[in-house]
């Protein structure tokens, strides 16, 4: 016999089943928000604003450049004022790194009564690849190893390969996220060829 004075047992009210988990869909919405701030950094980069896609200043002095190129020379960017220069960051596991470089050599060629320089530095890559593809490929240009990634860091590099023009005074004037193009080169040049 049961005690009546005992409380009794409720029964359990079963939870209605989610249809759909709730961990995915977290995981789902963090993809697209980060996915849209890339979308609207990349987009920015073009824009009028006083700093680029690239986090550094328009109009302002580029950090510079010290390190040791691929060839085992000191290089220092501040010994290129007066010329005009394009920095590439670039690696050869790079697919649009890789196609592009033909015409960085033949930009280098075109202008080169200009003065003008492309500056290579070798991010997220090893040396020798690097150094294999530079002497397949031709690339006549320094090329400075950023080991640890510091350069990238310094210029908040996204992507590769990511190109900033920068004029005869070393004043950072336009960004390139992604393969340089021939048409979009020729006028992003007008910029940095003149003055100084």
């Amino acid at each position: 016999m049961t005690d009546p004075q005992a409380p009794r047992a409720q029964p359990e009210t079963p939870r209605p089943a989610s249809s759909v988990p709730t961990r995915p869909i977290a995981l789902l919405l963090l993809v697209a928000l980060v996915t849209t701030g890339v979308v609207l950094v990349v987009a920015r980069g073009g824009s009028s604003g006083p700093t680029g896609a690239a986090g550094i200043a328009k109009g302002q002095v580029v950090p510079n450049i010290t390190g040791t190129t691929l060839d085992g020379k000191a290089f220092d960017l501040a010994a290129l004022r007066g010329h005009p220069v394009l920095i590439n960051f670039w690696g050869p596991s790079c697919i649009p790194c890789r196609e592009e470089t033909p015409l960085l050599a033949a930009l280098v060629a075109r202008h080169a009564a200009d003065g003008f320089v492309v500056v290579g530095v070798l991010t997220d890559d090893p040396v020798e690849p690097a150094r294999a593809f530079v002497a397949q490929y031709g690339g006549t240009w320094p090329t400075v190893i950023d080991p640890g990634a510091v350069l990238k860091a310094a210029y908040h590099v996204i992507g590769r390969p990511q190109s900033f023009y920068v004029d005869r005074n070393g004043i950072y004037r336009d960004i390139q996220i992604g393969q340089v193009t021939d048409a979009d080169f020729e006028r992003k040049y007008a910029e940095i060829s003149g003055g100084g």
